[in-house]
């Protein structure tokens, strides 16, 4: 059996602060938790994770730390907390840019890089996939990876995305519109 004939995965690819766990706004900008402390799961992630894994759907976190790069956060803070978040939710994967803006990177979003790590870590099929995040960053990479949008407007202070499939108000909200779309396309 070729890989070309087993059935390709569809996955949730999903942004990390403001997605799953409460980005901490300053000035109208999101920001990164800066410890464990500041973590704070968002209400409805945990039952929506759940409901899209047993929908089938692969979950993989895909998330710009830009502050590594800068100085600001460690990288093994950065992984403590997707330990914890792990711990707490079945997430099949977390995929972390450290780079900043100027570096260049494959993998900083809005570049597809993490998208296209996961779906060939897991075997996803990107065209039946979706991507959810509540920054334009987000839904530029679920785009150019070829995977429907979803985006969690927050009303940020900051540039919107100009085109998405979607807009929810939360990550449950994004679940129930993915499962009805997947509903959907099966009862045809």
């Amino acid at each position: 059996m070729s890989l070309d004939s087993i059935p390709k995965a569809r996955a949730i690819f999903l942004d990390r602060d403001g997605v799953l766990n409460r980005a901490l706004v300053r000035g109208g900008l999101p920001y990164p938790p800066r410890d464990l402390a500041e973590v704070e799961i968002l209400p409805g992630v945990t039952e929506a994770l759940l409901a899209l894994k047993a929908a089938g759907f692969i979950l993989i976190t895909v998330s710009n730390q830009p502050d590594v790069a800068r100085g600001v956060l460690r990288r093994d803070t950065v992984e403590s907390i997707n330990a914890y978040l792990g711990e707490r939710m079945p997430m099949d994967r977390f995929i972390m840019c450290y780079h900043d803006s100027g570096d260049e990177c494959a993998c900083r979003k809005p570049k597809a890089g993490m998208l296209h790590a996961g779906a060939l870590e897991f075997n996803v099929d990107l065209n039946r996939s979706y991507m959810v995040g509540d920054r334009w960053r987000d839904v530029e990479a679920g785009k150019n990876a070829g995977c429907k949008t979803i985006f969690i407007d927050y009303g940020y202070d900051e540039r919107q995305p100009e085109a998405y499939d979607f807009v929810a108000g939360s990550l449950l909200e994004a679940a129930q519109i993915i499962l009805s779309k997947e509903k959907g396309s099966e009862d045809r």
